[in-house]
């Protein structure tokens, strides 16, 4: 993963919009609790960044993933293909780089597509109300 391009790296997200929910997390424990609230800028539709360039600009705290921290952050889905290479994990069967189509990952159920509440719809003091049992 070190050795990727930029490109290739990119080239890794599944389009699966997960990391993109709204997160609680436990300070006493350490858990981590996900939401079906999805950041403001995630399309939910498409499960893409609507300003994947700006993010980091206009949401503080959107994370960059690099190869440190993908090992680091135990919030990523198991399925997610960061965490899945950082495991030595091959790529799910429903992945774009496996399959050819984008569009698997949404017929195979693994997306947020049609899942979540937009971010702009959830006060951020009331997210413990949106929180749910795994990841979607």
């Amino acid at each position: 993963m070190d050795e990727m391009t930029p490109r290739q790296w990119e080239s890794l997200c599944d389009g699966c919009g997960r990391c993109c929910l709204e997160k609680l997390e436990d300070t006493a424990t350490g858990r981590v609790t996900y939401t079906c609230v999805a950041c403001r800028l995630l399309d939910s539709e498409r499960c893409r960044c609507r300003d994947y360039r700006n993010r980091h600009l206009l949401i503080p705290g959107c994370l960059v993933l690099t190869p440190a921290a993908v090992k680091r952050l135990n919030w990523l889905p198991q399925s997610c293909a960061y965490r899945r290479l950082a495991e030595g994990r091959p790529l799910e069967w429903w992945h774009p780089l496996v399959c050819g189509d984008p569009e698997t990952v949404h017929r195979a159920g693994m997306s947020v597509r049609g899942k979540v509440v937009p971010g702009q719809y959830a006060a951020p003091d009331a997210l413990e109300a949106y929180a749910i049992d795994g990841i979607l």
